[in-house]
């Protein structure tokens, strides 16, 4: 059962899909809106070019139906004349043939906004199987454009119907109207008619755009397989990933137990922590940690120490606060600064002794180290 849920479309497309999808041509597209949006615009082209259009026409009408003597003893000039003729209608409707084509490349960009994919351009010859095709026809899908395409037809019949129905008597009379009359109350009938079935197409355009982007982000759904198949390519196998970070780890740990050797000092807590610290007079501020770690790792340090004869100073308030506050190849925390001189002082008279003999120097004692630095104070404070 697990498995089948897994191999069930439903969870939400992600960026990354959608993103693809877009690259490939798959975007929401409302044919219903692109009609309305065309022919609201070749509605109001007319609306505004209507009086130059008509006045075009006209002239072109009387010019084609005048008789010219000449054309008719000169048949060879009937093709010029005709060309004359098309080329002067061409020229009346390029406007309104121009926003026609501005409004028929623009209007799908009202869905999902500007998209060019050269993918979408490539030729699938998978379209080319007859039985591919007749899937598509008696899908789902398919039965619900059909019904879409029936409903609208009636709707958009409807209301013609309804609009010449209603206006039955005008429509009787325009034959016994004078001719400019009629053709008035004709053009009044035609718009009214236009805005009707334009209402309509807008109602059939508000419920097609949320139903194609339903339809367009159920096709993307994903399966929960998906996802984290996704999620590996995106962000990486958890199990690389952790497996780098391992190796991370163990090379920073290489490196933190090389440079134990150039420490001047290590501060232990005594078995619990261990902290390397090293300082240089020149050039640098105050001392840093070269190496810390708890439990194997801070024995391992001691075991360094020990082979370099590096000295090794039990002070468990200052190892804890040094390990808890210090990051490794940083200075230490001016809080410390007296703590750790004192350490250090320790160590240069031990050397000294190492080198030239007298007296042996004391471990320091109670180093003033901050109570609220302390880790282990902290938490018997809390307790």
């Amino acid at each position: 059962m697990a498995e089948d849920s897994d191999l069930e479309k439903t969870e939400q497309p992600s960026e990354r899909r959608l993103e693809k999808a877009r690259e490939e041509g798959q975007i929401a597209r409302s044919r219903e809106l692109s009609t309305f949006a065309i022919l609201l615009a070749g509605g109001a082209g007319i609306w505004l070019m209507g009086g130059m259009l008509t006045d075009n026409m006209i002239r072109l009408l009387r010019t084609g139906l005048t008789l010219d003597s000449t054309l008719a003893f000169h048949t060879e000039l009937l093709l010029p004349h005709l060309y004359n003729l098309s080329s002067h209608a061409l020229l009346a409707f390029l406007p309104l043939l121009t926003l026609l084509l501005a409004v028929a490349a623009f209007a799908p960009m009202l869905l999902s906004g500007w998209m060019f994919s050269a993918q979408a351009l490539q030729p699938k010859f998978s379209r080319l199987n007859p039985a591919s095709g007749l899937g598509r026809m008696f899908s789902s899908h398919g039965l619900i454009e059909l019904a879409k395409a029936v409903l609208k037809s009636l709707l958009v019949g409807g209301i013609g119907a309804w609009v010449i129905w209603h206006n039955k008597d005008t429509v009787m009379l325009l034959a016994t109207e004078p001719v400019s009359a009629s053709i008035a109350h004709l053009g009044s009938l035609v718009w009214s008619c236009f805005a009707a079935i334009m209402a309509g197409m807008l109602l059939i355009a508000m419920i097609d755009v949320p139903f194609q982007m339903y339809e367009h982000t159920k096709r993307l759904k994903m399966t929960k397989e998906e996802v984290r198949q996704e999620a590996k390519e995106t962000e990486g196998d958890p199990q690389v990933k952790g497996r780098i970070r391992s190796m991370q780890r163990e090379i920073a740990r290489r490196r933190m137990m090389a440079a134990i050797p150039t420490a001047d000092v290590v501060v232990t807590n005594p078995t619990h922590f261990a902290v390397a610290l090293r300082y240089a007079e020149d050039g640098m501020r105050a001392p840093i940690v070269v190496a810390k770690g708890t439990e194997l790792t801070a024995a391992r340090i001691r075991e360094i120490a020990k082979e370099h004869n590096i000295p090794i100073l039990e002070a468990p308030p200052l190892a804890r606060a040094l390990y808890k506050h210090c990051e490794l190849e940083q200075s230490i925390p001016e809080a410390l600064y007296t703590a750790v001189a004192e350490v250090l002082a320790y160590v240069y008279q031990l050397r000294r002794y190492q080198k030239v003999g007298g007296v042996l120097p004391q471990e320091p004692g109670e180093l003033q180290v901050p109570v609220e630095l302390d880790p282990l104070h902290n938490v018997q404070g809390r307790a």
